[in-house]
């Protein structure tokens, strides 16, 4: 399944995102924690409560989420996988042995580590991160395709990739890779991979208005199943 986002990142109103949701019955949902502190995720918790979202299959963690909120968002939101971020720059900081088997590492950052994948499920590629690192890095584009042929792919993040270089706000590198997009032919960079990188579970990660991703889930869904 491809599935639009509630994304947290600066450009994105989540708030916002969870009104579009309900405005358009939307009933399935990924949660992208990521930029949220705990009393602003109790928040995102109460304003999806009151919407029609039933279900977010993928859910992205941050790395000082507690044990309690994985609980939550499986029994009150069926979820059915985890990804997080996870290397020197984000620590766990809690025990998350207990969802194991459903929490998968994406590749950013760093190189994929093997240490760190044998501890999860397995990896969330991120196709968008793969194509940059694919014009930008070289070494780190093929040590990353080494290690994706070993370990199974749980689920996906998929982002616009442009046509120019942008700067990074955070890192002040540049990138290919965007959480908004202009043309839906900004997507087309997935005809390159194989059916083999994409997974059950694929979330469409914009900054972009929830309509405009049902349109771009629209435009990738025959050629990323």
């Amino acid at each position: 399944m491809i599935l639009p986002t509630i994304t947290t990142t600066r450009g994105s109103n989540w708030k916002e995102k969870i009104k579009e949701a309900k405005n358009l019955g939307l009933k399935e949902v990924c949660f992208f924690l990521t930029c949220l502190n705990l009393e602003q995720r109790k928040e995102f918790y109460k304003l999806a409560e009151n919407s029609k979202i039933k279900e977010s299959p993928l859910v992205h963690l941050r790395s000082d989420m507690e044990l309690w909120e994985l609980d939550y968002l499986k029994e009150n939101y069926n979820t059915k996988v985890f990804n997080i971020h996870y290397d020197l720059k984000f620590p766990l900081l809690h025990d998350y042995s207990k969802y194991r088997d459903i929490i998968y590492v994406e590749n950013v950052g760093d190189p994929l580590d093997e240490n760190n994948l044998k501890e999860f499920a397995g990896i969330c590629l991120d196709i968008s991160h793969l194509e940059d690192d694919r014009l930008l890095n070289k070494e780190k584009f093929n040590h990353n395709i080494k290690i994706i042929e070993k370990y199974p792919i749980g689920c996906n993040h998929v982002s616009a990739i442009g046509k120019e270089t942008h700067i990074d706000k955070d890192e002040g590198l540049p990138r290919y890779d965007m959480h908004h997009f202009k043309d839906l032919s900004e997507f087309d960079y997935l005809k390159k991979y194989p059916k083999g990188y994409f997974s059950n579970f694929i979330a469409i990660e914009l900054e972009s208005s929830l309509k405009d991703q049902l349109k771009v889930i629209e435009y990738i869904s025959n050629f990323c199943k």
